[in-house]
């Protein structure tokens, strides 16, 4: 059976930059990591600068959870150890490395999914968003999880496979063929990103 191509962009877009922060450019042992992480962290200022210029709105997510630990529910049961807590500089967003405005939108989470137990779907709908598009990391688990819970409130999702890096290369591309699985033309490459949002007209200043 032939698979739908579904288009890039579907309605207005989003750019969803998924917890590039500060310990995403240092490689601190709580997570593991793959290779190349760093590149591609930096690879995604690109996109998000695209976006600025096409006038697309950007939304800035952060892993934070409380000094006592009281949010990470099962967060440790697996290879994680304790990570970004709110009291650490790398939890803070790596503002200089993907250019953050105080006016940006910035959204902090306690879970991997960016629309757990936050105002994400209240932004979402008040920017009319139809296709989400995102960036950063990590490939397998925050990515991931909001790509599916973006899914499963009917967005179109779009990832960046270049602007995204995961706990390991398996689970990066695992998690790029499990997506692409639920969405056909969901993994899209910075390039293509980049001249779609150039490309875009008549959408307010992100």
């Amino acid at each position: 059976m032939k698979k739908k191509q579904n288009p890039m962009i579907v309605g207005q877009p989003v750019l969803i930059v998924v917890d590039i922060q500060k310990s995403a450019f240092e490689d601190d042992g709580a997570i593991p990591l793959m290779p190349g992480m760093i590149e591609r962290m930096r690879r995604a200022r690109a996109v998000i600068d695209a976006a600025r210029a096409g006038g697309i709105p950007i939304i800035f997510l952060q892993e934070s959870h409380r000094k006592t630990g009281v949010d990470y529910g099962r967060e440790m049961d697996g290879d994680e150890d304790e990570h970004l807590r709110e009291d650490w500089e790398g939890t803070k967003i790596a503002a200089e490395e993907v250019g953050l405005r105080d006016d940006d939108y910035v959204i902090v989470k306690r879970r991997y999914s960016g629309f757990i137990g936050t105002d994400l779907s209240i932004l979402l709908r008040g920017l009319k968003a139809e296709t989400l598009i995102m960036i950063g990391g990590l490939t397998n688990i925050c990515v991931h999880y909001t790509f599916a819970d973006g899914h499963q409130n009917d967005y179109h999702c779009r990832v960046v496979e270049d602007c995204v890096a995961g706990s390991s290369i398996a689970a990066h591309d695992a998690a790029l063929a499990n997506m692409e699985y639920l969405q056909h033309g969901a993994r899209r490459t910075s390039d293509e990103v980049i001249a779609a949002f150039l490309g875009q007209s008549g959408h307010k200043a992100a």
